[in-house]
């Protein structure tokens, strides 16, 4: 089997970006590694989040993966420079490929953004979106109930719509918005509740798609696409809650993407799995 990319997240949303690998690089393993013990990194501090990264990154390194994908915005906002630099293998964060999307659907240049309390004071988005188009304009709101909410499970209902229209609350205002950009992806698990407070007139960015389409650019053009015929198996790790993590995993990926996929646990600071 061909090497895999791995794929790193605070905790359970990074799986909204493997969902849409598996579906436009179907024959890539994937192997995913969520921090779900230390989830969320948005109040984090910079140090904090730096250390964990890299932690995450080393237990995937002794995988022998081929690239790596960060799909996590607080990460990829304060670590994804520096692992540019130190890396000897493509990596791809979920803020660019986001910010494009984001211009090609905005019709009136009024674009928002939700996310961590580290994506949202790292100012990473709003550099993006304005080193494409200079004269957009960006609304960054910082959404910290969201993420716990998610890692739970409690994706719909009652409570996630109280939560979501309590939070969206300084952005409901706006009627000069017509896009919003889920600057951290554990927020598609929300992405109904979302677009029902935030009304249909606003279309909601989820970096996934754009992030999967760069990540088979890249690997076509370092020739690193897979070639091999088999059907790939997926292996997941979490740091923390195994059936929570397993039960998020049954309600984003279809049973036969399912039946891919190894889960286990990783103890990422020493590389070991038990």
């Amino acid at each position: 089997m061909d090497k895999a990319i791995g794929v790193i997240d605070s905790g359970v949303g990074g799986l909204t970006v493997v969902h849409e690998l598996m579906r436009q690089l179907p024959k890539e393993q994937l192997i995913y590694l969520g921090d779900t013990a230390r989830c969320p990194y948005g109040p984090r501090t910079k140090e904090e989040v730096k250390k964990y990264t890299w932690e995450m990154v080393d237990f995937l390194l002794t995988k022998d993966i081929k690239m790596l994908v960060i799909a996590c915005n607080t990460a990829t906002a304060f670590t994804l420079n520096d692992l540019k630099e130190k890396l000897d293998i493509p990596v791809i964060g979920v803020i660019q490929p986001g910010a494009r999307a984001a211009i090609k659907f905005t019709r009136n240049n009024q674009v928002g953004i939700i996310g961590t309390e580290g994506t949202v004071s790292s100012s990473a988005y709003t550099h993006a979106l304005k080193k494409i188009k200079t004269d957009i304009h960006v609304t960054a709101l910082a959404c910290p109930l969201f993420v716990p909410m998610v890692e739970k499970g409690i994706l719909s209902g009652g409570q996630a719509m109280e939560v979501v229209n309590e939070s969206l609350q300084p952005l409901k205002n706006d009627r000069e918005m017509d896009t919003l950009i889920l600057g951290c992806t554990h927020y598609p698990l929300l992405k109904d509740t979302i677009q029902e407070v935030m009304g249909n007139h606003v279309t909601i960015i989820s970096s996934s798609e754009e992030t999967a389409r760069e990540t088979s650019t890249i690997l076509d053009v370092h020739q690193l696409l897979n070639k091999e015929e088999l059907a790939p198996v997926h292996q997941f790790y979490t740091t923390g809650d195994l059936e929570i993590f397993i039960e998020i995993s049954k309600s984003i990926f279809k049973e036969a993407h399912f039946q891919m996929l190894t889960i286990k646990n990783a103890n990422i600071s020493q590389n070991q799995v038990s």
